[in-house]
């Protein structure tokens, strides 16, 4: 409107200047009187109405009652109707229609020309005129500073009524408009409690309305206000936004409430002076989570430079299609907790390559095979041609299940250490509540979607500046799937109180999503020797990458979801014979030549010293070779049983066993990770 106004001043402008008859001239002047005219035209009209009626009414005393009555009444319905409106108006415009009823009543009664009556007319019109006049002219906002309030009503209703409204701008469906509170009276805060009443009295939801605080000012910021829910409507995943793009690119996982993409990214930036970060995921059941983690991964696993590593205890349920394009899968439970120390172990290893190859961060050009020279790599001075390093994204579902398996610190060290590795850690569960989650990782989590979850909740999730500014995921609960919240570096800060919703996944999708993971088998990235080394180092057969061509990564289910077919082909010594079909009831048979089985092997035989240190030793193998690298006293309480040993002896042995470098401890108290044999050895 302002820009429109503008244009039309310089048309007239354009014609003053370039008129030669006068004409410019005069439609100039009286476009900028028309503004003005309407005081000048009541006061002309008020003489004319007191010479008429003079005509009908002069000397008649019942005319004097009545014209009396009609001005007492007049004043006090415009002082009546003004109480919408500022203060000083209302005082102006009652004073405004008392005089000049006043002058009216006179005039038909007596005559407009008899006694002081012309004179007061002739000083009292044109100084009533001037002072609207001189009003508009003062409220007009040469500056863009705020003025005034447009509605001093509303907020007066909400406690604001100093409050000024300022400089506003209209978008599709967002209205954005200037504040100033009164200085040493009112304060952003202020504006944040009455957000609730603000929306009640527009009858708009509570999340449409938000208040961005200038962080320069006290009683500066920005009132926003979405007058339509445009996520109402669900609008299905579209595919892929980059397609063999670089993971650096920004991730689309849906639409905020004006229109416009819901994105995050991953990586830092130099450049955009924007950080790398860690994704923390919450909401309450049934607020969308598992769609929300479909959006994002795939949006992932649609990069050409990325790695994707993921501990889902729920076996993959809602991420099955994508199996074949993860680089690495568990199920949680042991396998989970080898991920775990394999990432510690991958994050040394990665900054170290950074460092060597001059990256104080991972950026795009780090996974591309490096050219430079590099005497690290080659003293002589020749080119490096080191494969490159592509990103790596760590994937922790329903976290809370690792939590408890693992330690609330279980991701501290990594949420702290990983982002410099060009390494993201995401981390979903319901509740990030201080009893599951510790203050440390929280606090090594900066980004959030914030989906639907218990009022009581949001303080775990969200930031409270967000929060004051007008976030309420407490309002969803779990009747908006989908609805979100994100603070990330690298989107405005004035986003943050924006909600957004994600894309529906259906049923249909089901064959993008199963083309998306065969094409990130086959033009995907795969792990460079300094991840894929240090993960092997740890994980031993556990870890071996995504097949490039047909198949996909078979997770190894947790020990405790492993039937008992299963666990007689992989647990060998730990095989109880009745599982085997065994008689126990039946007869030995008589030894035969050449049977050399020792008898401490034996079970129910007492072992001695150097034959339980054997066994123990060949159950450690037995545990490398079904794939479960982190182990713990419970682990071996069955075998205790069966060799008569007690689990006393088998913590030392635990021990024992760290000190000669067949284990290492992990961050649970009680668990040990086996090195490999080779490593070992």
């Amino acid at each position: 409107m302002v820009e429109h106004k503008h244009s039309v001043e310089q048309q007239y402008e354009d014609q003053l200047r370039g008129s030669s008859d006068g004409s410019g001239i005069t439609a100039y002047v009286l476009h900028r009187a028309k503004p003005h005219l309407p005081p000048w035209l009541a006061a002309g009209g008020l003489g004319l109405a007191g010479a008429l009626g003079s005509l009908q009414w002069q000397g008649s005393a019942a005319a004097g009652v009545g014209l009396t009555l009609a001005s007492v009444a007049l004043t006090g319905v415009t002082w009546w109707a003004g109480k919408a409106t500022g203060q000083q108006r209302r005082l102006h415009s009652a004073i405004t229609v008392a005089a000049g009823s006043a002058w009216l009543t006179g005039a038909c009664l007596a005559g407009p020309l008899t006694g002081p009556l012309p004179d007061l007319y002739l000083m009292g019109g044109p100084a009533l005129a001037l002072s609207w006049n001189i009003r508009m002219v003062l409220r007009r906002n040469v500056d863009g500073a705020p003025t005034g309030s447009t509605d001093k009503g509303l907020l007066e209703k909400v406690g604001l009524a100093r409050a000024q409204i300022g400089a506003t701008s209209v978008e599709p469906n967002r209205v954005t408009a200037k504040m100033l509170l009164e200085a040493g009276e009112q304060t952003n805060d202020d504006v944040s409690k009455v957000l609730p009443r603000l929306a009640s009295a527009l009858d708009l939801p509570t999340s449409a309305v938000r208040y961005l605080g200038d962080p320069g000012s006290a009683r500066r910021g920005e009132l926003v206000i979405v007058p339509e829910d445009m996520l109402a409507q669900v609008a299905d995943y579209p595919g892929p936004s980059s397609l063999g793009g670089s993971i650096a690119e920004p991730l689309v996982i849906g639409r905020y409430d004006d229109g416009s993409p819901l994105v995050l990214w991953l990586p830092g930036d130099p450049e955009a002076k924007r950080n790398a970060t860690h994704v923390l995921i919450a909401g309450g059941t049934g607020s969308g989570k598992g769609e929300t983690a479909l959006n994002l991964m795939t949006e992932i696993l649609s990069r050409r430079d990325v790695l994707l590593w993921v501990s889902d205890p729920k076996m993959f349920q809602d991420f099955r299609p994508l199996l074949p394009g993860l680089d690495w899968a568990a199920e949680g439970g042991p396998d989970t907790e080898v991920m775990v120390e394999a990432i510690k172990t991958v994050i040394p290893a990665r900054t170290r390559w950074l460092g060597a190859h001059g990256y104080r961060q991972w950026i795009p050009e780090a996974a591309q095979r490096q050219t430079a020279t590099n005497q690290t790599c080659r003293p002589d001075g020749s080119p490096c041609g080191c494969a490159g390093l592509p990103f790596l994204v760590t994937w922790m579902e329903e976290a809370a299940n690792t939590l408890r398996l693992m330690g609330d610190d279980a991701f501290t060290g990594i949420a702290q250490e990983a982002r410099s590795a060009g390494v993201s850690l995401i981390v979903s569960l319901q509740r990030p509540s201080y009893d599951q989650m510790s203050t440390s990782t929280r606090a090594s989590l900066p980004s959030v979607i914030a989906l639907g979850c218990d009022p009581r909740d949001e303080g775990f999730s969200l930031p409270d500046t967000v929060i004051d500014a007008g976030a309420h995921p407490g309002a969803w609960g779990n009747r908006r799937p989908g609805y979100c919240y994100v603070v990330s570096p690298g989107i405005r800060e004035d986003r943050y109180p924006s909600p957004g919703r994600t894309f529906a996944v259906p049923h249909t999708a089901l064959p993008t999503l199963e083309a998306l993971a065969a094409w990130a088998q086959r033009h995907g990235a795969t792990a460079d020797p300094i991840t894929a080394g240090a993960a092997s180092a740890v994980a031993g057969q556990n870890y071996t990458g995504r097949p490039t061509t047909g198949g996909e990564p078979t997770p190894r289910p947790a020990a405790d979801e492993e039937g008992p077919g299963m666990e007689a082909e992989s647990h060998g010594l730990f095989t109880d014979p009745e599982d085997m079909g065994i008689d126990p009831e039946a007869e030995l048979p008589d030894d035969q030549d050449g049977d050399d089985t020792p008898m401490w092997e034996s079970p129910g035989h007492k072992p001695s010293p150097a034959e339980a240190r054997e066994l123990f030793a060949r159950a450690l193998d037995d545990f490398e070779t079904a794939g479960q690298m982190v182990v713990g006293p419970k682990d071996f309480m069955d075998w205790c049983d069966r060799h008569n040993l007690s689990r006393p002896w088998v913590s030392e042995r635990l021990k024992e066993a760290a000190l000669d470098g067949r284990l290492e401890p992990t961050s649970a108290t009680g668990r040990w990770r086996i090195v490999p044999s080779l490593m070992a050895a």
